[in-house]
């Protein structure tokens, strides 16, 4: 069974028009090159976002879109 990275799922979230925090994680992380794009991993992203990502002012917003991705793959 084929399972979307969050990254691909997250890209399927992006808004430049007056974005939610969501939207707005997922517009920011299509400029971040070194995004782990590939992954399906909560932990190897969490950690990635934690030490990289100084767009992402809340890992709350994270889980939020980690909670929607999951949603959508079960």
């Amino acid at each position: 069974m084929y399972r979307e990275s969050f990254y691909q799922f997250l890209m399927t979230q992006r808004n430049p028009n007056q974005p939610n925090e969501i939207e707005q994680f997922a517009n920011d992380a299509f400029f971040d090159w070194a995004f782990p794009k590939q992954s399906q991993d909560f932990d190897e992203i969490s950690k990635y976002l934690e030490e990289n990502a100084t767009y992402l002012y809340s890992m709350t917003i994270f889980d939020d879109a980690w909670q929607l991705y999951l949603a959508k793959m079960n």
